[in-house]
C-alpha cells in the first residue's frame, strides 16, 4: 500500500485524497454509501460546530472496517490485542467500527481521535458523544442512499433539528435490533437515555 503523508495544510486535501483510496480500496456500493455519509456530515457540521472539512473526512473513512469479512476483523482484532466486549464481538454489525478506527491507525496512519472515536462508535453511539461523533452517527442514517422505512422523516428532522433526528436514530436502531432479536449494546440505551436527559433538561 502506497505512503499516504498527512502533513498536509487542513482536512479538505486530506478528505480528496483519502477519497480516491476509499474509492479503490471499498466496492462500489460501499463507496457511494461513504460518500452518501461524508456529504450529510459536512452538512451537519455546522449544527454542530464542527469543522466542515473534517466531519466530511470522518464520514468517508467511517466504514473502512467492512472492507473486511467478520472472521478477518476478530483476527485483525487478535493480532492488535484489541479489548472487545462481548456484544461487540458476536454482532458482525457492530464489529467494524471499533475494528475499522484501529486499521484506520495501523494501516492508513490516520492519528486523528477525534476521528477516530467517531468510527469506532458509530455503530453503537455512547454517553456524552462529541459533536463529531454526533455527526458520524447520523450522517449513516440520513445520508441519500439509505431508503429504509422512515429514513426520510429522519432526513427531514435532521434538517430543522439535529438532536432530533439523532434521538429519533438511535431509537429507530434499538426498536431494529429488539425485532430482529439481536444483541442490544448497552452504550446504545446509554446513548438515548442520556439524549432524552438532555432534552428534558433544556425545555
Amino acid at each position: 500500500m502506497p505512503e499516504h503523508d498527512l502533513d498536509n495544510p487542513g482536512y479538505a486535501m486530506k478528505a480528496t485524497r483519502y477519497q480516491e483510496l476509499m474509492e479503490e480500496l471499498l466496492n462500489d456500493k460501499l463507496y457511494m454509501h461513504s460518500r452518501g455519509v461524508a456529504e450529510a456530515a459536512a452538512f451537519l457540521a455546522k449544527s454542530y460546530g464542527e469543522d466542515k472539512e473534517k466531519a466530511y473526512f470522518a464520514g468517508i473513512v467511517h466504514d473502512y472496517g467492512k472492507r473486511y469479512k467478520q472472521e478477518e476483523l476478530i483476527e485483525k482484532a487478535d493480532q492488535m490485542e484489541l479489548h472487545l466486549d462481548p456484544v461487540t464481538r458476536r454482532e458482525s454489525r457492530l464489529l467494524h467500527a471499533p475494528v475499522g478506527a484501529a486499521l484506520l491507525q495501523s494501516e492508513l496512519q490516520i492519528k486523528d481521535p477525534d476521528v477516530l472515536r467517531a468510527v469506532y462508535y458509530h455503530t453503537t453511539g455512547r454517553k456524552n458523544m462529541t459533536g463529531l461523533e454526533k455527526i458520524i452517527y447520523l450522517a449513516d442514517y440520513i445520508e441519500e442512499g439509505r431508503d429504509f422505512e422512515g429514513s426520510e422523516k429522519i432526513r427531514k428532522i435532521a434538517r430543522e433539528n439535529p438532536d432530533r433526528a439523532l434521538l429519533a436514530a438511535v431509537e429507530f436502531a434499538i426498536r431494529s435490533v429488539l425485532e430482529r432479536g439481536l444483541l442490544l449494546h448497552p452504550r446504545s440505551v446509554a446513548f438515548r437515555n442520556s439524549l432524552v436527559l438532555a432534552r428534558r433538561e433544556s425545555e
